[in-house]
């Protein structure tokens, strides 16, 4: 197999597993806060701004804690801001519950929540997975 052969294998491959990652993703919702500590996680340690807060079903008494999502935006939830995603994707480590969440939902810091969307929006439709 030549250099210029095993280059395209090796894009392709990446290629699947985006898509297969992806395909596996949760459906949910996501909105944004701003006062990152305590956390219910860590307490005042500071987990630096690319964070979120996981509803309690995510949460699963603090099981959650620590582990990394991968979140893209895929729709408003209400009239505000009809086009609210910015077509990113951003990791945020759980460090917090969100006790107020409801379903599979997450609150993402408001620069990780801003990254993928218009804060305008206040609530959007996500998909996510753990990386």
């Amino acid at each position: 197999m030549g250099i210029l052969s095993m280059k395209a294998f090796g894009f392709l491959g990446l290629v699947v597993v985006g898509l297969i990652s992806m395909a596996s993703a949760e459906p949910g919702t996501a909105t944004f806060y701003t006062e990152y500590v305590p956390s219910a996680c860590y307490g005042y340690e500071d987990q630096g701004v690319m964070i979120a807060a996981a509803s309690p079903e995510i949460f699963n008494n603090r099981a959650a804690c620590g582990r990394m999502y991968n979140v893209r935006c895929t729709g408003p939830t209400n009239q505000g801001i009809p086009q609210p995603c910015k077509g990113k994707t951003v990791n945020v480590k759980i460090v917090d519950l969100c006790p107020g969440c409801k379903g599979r939902s997450l609150d993402l810091s408001k620069q990780a929540f801003s990254w993928i969307a218009n804060p305008d929006a206040g609530r959007i439709r996500i998909e996510f997975n753990q990386v």
